[in-house]
């Protein structure tokens, strides 16, 4: 099943593959976040097949793997689906190919894997792994499994080396700098400001009431940001808008409920309930906290207005850069 609103193709469980995205160069991971080691491993496989005038196909798994095999954890995703089609097709793939991960799908075995999914129903021309992956029943295939099996049945196959050397890049420790508020951190292990994505809806009004009106975007349960002021940039209707958003539970207020993520857009009028928004993090600004007063709150929330526009006014960091548009 392709999905319309993705460019390039975002392709659901296909049982093959177009003419057009065959015999080309398959990159397969879990890509959560599509960091810069991610993005290393789509350029190695983008430049050769491109110049041969081969598709790259890159093929990754919902849910994460690790959710399947773990429920009971709640999984910090950094990147949804379609977010995550996004950005490997900045990275060089012409398209996505997502494989439901279900039980048939765990039970299949790595000689399996090669010959069924990437020779036979993908018509893999290269098949290319980052160093570290594994698949399979039991993840009993490894990248030297891949590059002894991958001839036996018609393709080459390419391992890409890690990236960061001796600290390799991970989707785990970008989380954590998230968790803790490093945002520049995790911003630079990324390589472009991180996206969280949601749905406008309807809130107390609140903010409406303290004189900075804000939106209301209920993130996935599982996000493990820190609770706090960013500054941020929104995607409206094609626009890019600076704001500053508070995520957390609001202490002021006694509230004891699951996290929101409330951004106040500067200098922007508009309804935005029902509109499904981007929003990319620039900088955290402070810790959420409780006041002695609703005036003290007001009164620090001037100051963040300002501190926002401050810290998105400065050059955009070269190692971060924006990824919203």
């Amino acid at each position: 099943m392709a999905v319309p609103s993705a460019s390039p193709p975002l392709l659901i469980d296909p049982p093959d593959l177009p003419a057009d995205l065959r015999d080309g160069h398959v990159v397969v991971g879990n890509f959560d976040g599509v960091h810069r080691g991610h993005a290393s491993v789509l350029r190695e496989a983008a430049a050769p097949a491109h110049a041969a005038g081969r598709p790259v196909v890159a093929l990754t798994f919902e849910p994460h793997p690790r959710t399947f095999f773990r429920p009971d954890i709640p999984l910090f995703r950094l990147t949804e689906r379609d977010e995550k089609a996004r950005m490997l097709a900045r990275a060089g793939a012409d398209a996505t190919v997502v494989l439901t991960f279900d039980e048939t799908l765990a039970a299949i075995d790595a000689e399996a894997f090669v010959a069924d999914v990437l020779a036979n129903r993908l018509a893999a021309h290269t098949a290319v792994v980052g160093w570290d992956f594994h698949f399979g029943r039991g993840r009993e295939g490894s990248p030297s499994f891949l590059a002894e099996a991958g001839p036996r049945h018609g393709m080459f196959v390419e391992v890409v080396p890690p990236y960061g050397g001796a600290t390799p890049v991970s989707s785990s420790a970008i989380r954590d700098k998230l968790a803790s508020g490093d945002v520049v951190g995790a911003n630079r292990l990324l390589g472009r400001r991180w996206i969280v994505e949601g749905e406008v809806v309807h809130g107390d009004k609140r903010g409406r009431e303290l004189g900075f009106p804000t939106a209301n975007v209920r993130l996935a349960p599982e996000t493990r940001l820190a609770h706090g002021i960013y500054a941020v940039k929104a995607l409206v209707d094609d626009r890019v808008v600076e704001g500053v958003a508070n995520f957390g539970r609001r202490p002021q207020f006694m509230e004891n409920g699951a996290p929101l993520f409330e951004p106040y857009l500067l200098d922007f009028s508009g309804d935005l309930y029902g509109k499904r928004l981007r929003f990319e993090l620039v900088a955290h600004l402070r810790p959420e906290a409780k006041f002695d007063s609703v005036e003290a709150l007001i009164a620090q929330m001037a100051r963040d207005v300002e501190a926002a526009r401050m810290a998105l006014a400065a050059p955009e960091d070269p190692l971060a850069p924006s990824a919203l548009t």
